[in-house]
């Protein structure tokens, strides 16, 4: 390939993007001019428009920004809002402390909402297949914990015995499934597994804030792996804030626990090493 268009042609398709085109003095977002979006779009409204290609409707937004507002923190406890701070204590700028914070978003700690999109697509694959609603929620349930542990992601909490924040989100869904804004299927799929394990553990096992959100993306159409993306922008607010917070104080290699507090050493006993002698020695 000697002709230089053609290696220009190359690259341009190596490239190749349906998202943002720019030129000298014109960036247009899918198709948008970008001077017309700002001061005229949410940006719930513009993360919606990268992922999606479209706009949303009032109602979408509406219900995304409430599931972007109710993840951005839970306190210093969780991971990664304490890798944020201890970050920072140990000399990383704040982009650096969100860098870190953000890649301990992974299948244990930020990947229930994820895990539980997957649910609700499998119980409602099998009801469409012809099983009856309570019958496919049993059957993917028994699947899912068959293959992936007793953990059912998205219902109960280990802090909260009702978590505050679902009841809100499932209300909202609940009135935009009224509105036909969405179809409120992935919100009776879910109510589904509350009563499923209801009658199965004796107590109430509610939605949790991954379960709530998890039907919001599901309800709106995003893809699994999309939900933990949309969760990390949120959460990405709650690292910042602690983040900065922390820059504030006087304090150096902020450990996980305070100094005061010893951890318990469970090795072996005080021993000594005689010169001339190894371990296979008899």
């Amino acid at each position: 390939m000697s002709n230089p268009q053609d290696f220009a042609a190359l690259a341009a398709d190596y490239w190749s993007t349906s998202i943002i085109d720019i030129h000298p003095g014109s960036i247009r977002v899918r198709g948008y001019p970008i001077q017309e979006l700002i001061g005229n779009i949410s940006f719930p409204q513009m993360i919606w428009l990268m992922l999606r290609g479209e706009l949303p409707g009032a109602g979408e937004a509406r219900l995304l920004e409430a599931a972007l507002v109710a993840s951005v923190d839970h306190g210093p406890h969780a991971p990664s809002i304490a890798i944020s701070r201890m970050a920072v204590s140990c000399g990383l700028p704040l982009n650096g402390a969100m860098a870190s914070a953000l890649n301990t978003l992974d299948d244990v700690h930020g990947g229930a909402g994820q895990q539980a999109v997957e649910l609700f697509h499998d119980i409602e694959r099998a009801n469409e297949q012809g099983k009856p609603l309570a019958q496919a929620i049993e059957t993917c349930v028994d699947a899912f914990t068959e293959t992936r542990g007793k953990y059912l992601p998205g219902f109960g909490h280990r802090f909260h015995p009702v978590d505050p924040r679902a009841g809100r989100l499932l209300g909202m869904v609940d009135e935009a499934a009224a509105q036909g804004i969405v179809p409120g299927r992935y919100a009776a799929i879910g109510r589904g597994i509350e009563a499923l394990l209801a009658a199965r553990k004796g107590r109430a096992i509610p939605m949790n804030i991954d379960g709530a959100t998890a039907v919001i993306y599901a309800e709106l159409g995003f893809a699994p792996e999309l939900a933990r993306g949309i969760f990390c922008l949120s959460r990405a607010v709650g690292i910042l804030s602690h983040a900065w917070e922390q820059r504030g104080r006087a304090e150096r290699n902020k450990g996980p626990m305070p100094r005061q507090m010893p951890y318990r050493y469970t090795g072996a006993a005080e021993r000594h090493h005689q010169a001339g002698t190894d371990g296979d020695e008899r």
